[in-house]
């Protein structure tokens, strides 16, 4: 019997899917490449080597872009090397590089001034920032988030999301949210002791990845790289459910696996009530920095249950996972929580452009200035980020990346079905083009990573031996079709 190739289960998805029909990434790029093309021997190559020997501290630099040359889907570098990007700026981009109505927004006055023009957003917004948030961020708000919050980045929006937690928990204490501060409380602040600065801490999972600033790097459970050497806060961390895969095979002991990981967690909520009340919960959808683990809607909402049931705020870090990457806008969704029941805070970054939290009014500080810093976010990036929703709505873009994760299922089960034995655990096939699996070891998942690169494929690796898919929302079956093939030619060469 003859096996059906990529092409023909490609063909077989688009013909069930009219979003793929409906939209391809020329609609948006015209002028993006039809297909990957590199002329040096490595990637990178000489010029790119030489652009990195002028940097400080290159060690982490992968590839030296050429941003003017690329385009779509399409990351041009510094020897010329047209390379097909799946990895996106680790998740940061949503459409591709250089799309048209993204340079025309550039060109406008609003997107000029708000350029040259860099307000102290706290202290002195510009007057049309209100209709920004409004048309553009607020329109997206998750289910029962109501307030906003913008911040520079995914870790300030962690830690702005802590600091909020922190505050509304001892108001809860005080009685009521104009409850006022003891002059004891005010002193002790000023030394780093309690009352002032109290008792608190946020609970994290193992594996997750929340940041690199102090708080967020606390929380943060994925690498002892990012953490060595840095002083942290004592805060406890709670196990992650470790799956089996193919999951239908595994229902059974997956099931007891997710009920052993929360009663451990219910357990530490309990035991810090004594001497270190845990005031905020994080979590990932996805825990992507440590190896794309994954967990059933079930076990979030049991968490966020939980969570609310010992006090403690609960905080969705949808950095990575938001922005419809997931085949839903947030992440979060696939939960199935209420709107009463919704995450107390929701935080984003990366594909938004502008890095920010959603909360709801009981969280707002009681008083200015609590909250604060100079910038607060950027107009500039703000703007970006309305751009970026209205395509995305416009174009159904959700959806559409939603059909193609159909698309790149099947054909990386076909791939992945001629290779046992050095990959295993495909994970996130509901989970959009946001998927993942494991390479037989780190050393053969960083060789993968590598020729990948010299076939023509920016693609990224998690974990200690994940390899991770962050491909646009404009990604489509013809970018799968393309990807499929070069992953089968290299893992035939490392086999």
């Amino acid at each position: 019997m003859m096996r059906p190739t990529v092409s023909s289960l490609r063909a077989a998805r688009v013909a069930r899917s009219g979003a793929v029909r409906a939209f391809s990434s020329r609609d948006l790029i015209p002028n993006e490449p039809a297909k990957p093309e590199v002329h040096t021997d490595s990637v990178p190559g000489p010029a790119s080597k030489a652009c990195i020997d002028k940097i400080q501290d290159s060690r982490t630099h992968v590839v030296v872009g050429d941003y003017e040359k690329s385009s779509g889907n399409y990351l041009v570098d510094a020897d010329g090397n047209t390379l097909l990007d799946v990895f996106g700026q680790i998740s940061s981009t949503a459409l591709g590089y250089n799309v048209p109505q993204m340079i025309e927004l550039a060109k406008t006055p609003e997107f000029i001034h708000a350029a040259l023009n860099r307000p102290a957003l706290g202290s002195f917004p510009p007057k049309n920032w209100a209709e920004v948030l409004e048309t553009g961020l607020l329109t997206v708000r998750p289910k029962g988030l109501d307030h906003l919050v913008t911040t520079l980045c995914g870790s300030s929006a962690n830690e702005t999301a802590f600091k909020a937690a922190f505050m509304a928990y001892r108001q809860r204490e005080r009685g009521s949210a104009d409850a006022p501060f003891t002059q004891e409380e005010l002193e002790s602040c000023m030394l780093n002791q309690a009352p002032g600065a109290p008792e608190l801490c946020v609970l994290s999972f193992k594996q997750g990845f929340h940041g690199r600033l102090f708080g967020s790097l606390s929380a943060t459970r994925s690498k002892a790289i990012h953490k060595i050497d840095v002083p942290a806060f004592d805060w406890p961390v709670a196990p992650f459910p470790e799956l089996q895969y193919p999951l239908s095979e595994h229902a059974a002991a997956n099931k007891a696996e997710e009920a052993r990981c929360l009663a451990e967690y219910e357990d530490i909520l309990v035991r810090h009530k004594a001497h270190k009340p845990v005031a905020a919960v994080i979590i990932e959808p996805i825990l992507s920095e440590g190896g794309d683990c994954h967990a059933s809607p079930e076990y979030f909402r049991s968490l966020r249950l939980i969570a609310r049931k010992h006090g403690a705020f609960f905080i969705a870090d949808e950095v990575q996972t938001g922005v419809g990457a997931t085949g839903t806008f947030w992440a979060h969704e696939k939960w199935g929580l209420s709107a009463e029941d919704a995450p107390d805070f929701v935080t984003f970054s990366k594909k938004m452009q502008q890095a920010g939290i959603f909360h709801r009014a009981e969280t707002r500080p009681n008083a200015p200035y609590r909250n604060y810093n100079t910038w607060m976010g950027d107009p500039m990036r703000a703007l970006q980020a309305r751009e970026i929703i209205r395509i995305i709505k416009d174009n159904d873009l959700v959806n559409y990346t939603r059909a193609t994760g159909d698309v790149l299922t099947a054909a990386l089960s076909d791939v992945f079905s001629r290779h046992q034995g050095l990959v295993e655990n495909h994970r996130g096939q509901d989970e959009a083009t946001f998927q993942a699996f494991d390479i037989a070891n780190q050393q053969k998942r960083d060789q993968f990573l590598g020729k990948m690169r010299a076939a023509g494929v920016q693609i990224g690796g998690c974990g200690d031996r994940a390899v991770r898919l962050r491909p646009t929302l404009t990604f489509g079956p013809e970018h799968v079709a393309i990807l499929a093939d070069k992953m089968d030619s290299v893992l035939k060469e490392i086999k």
